[in-house]
């Protein structure tokens, strides 16, 4: 089941399905925080954690029962954008597929906008 609950984020199944895999094991919430910081090759990078809760200014996304929460001004950098979980003979990452990156690097952790 995909179910957002903010518009201006998303969360795959897939991301939803590793994000519990790996509470689980830690022993905390299904709950990922996605926020943008300064750095990285191209400008921005994202930064995932686990959190133990939303705040009240957050957007959040939810899907199968994890949710995806962004702080308002990291949320001005990926709006409209979707957080999935990939697995290639490359090795296996969150990937970040954001409207508003004019461009990124090749390890799809840095863009700019």
């Amino acid at each position: 089941m995909f179910t957002t609950l903010s518009p201006d984020i998303g969360l795959t199944p897939s991301a939803a399905a590793r994000i519990a895999a790996i509470a689980a094991k830690q022993g905390k919430p299904a709950i990922l925080r996605l926020s943008v910081e300064g750095g990285g090759c191209s400008g921005f990078q994202y930064k995932f954690e686990l959190a133990g809760g939303a705040n009240a200014d957050d957007a959040v996304a939810e899907t199968d029962g994890v949710q995806l929460v962004v702080d308002p001004v990291s949320l001005d950098l990926v709006r409209g954008a979707s957080v999935d979980f990939v697995e290639s003979l490359g090795g296996a990452a969150f990937r970040v597929t954001n409207p508003n990156a004019a461009s990124g690097c090749g390890c799809g952790t840095s863009f700019s906008v």
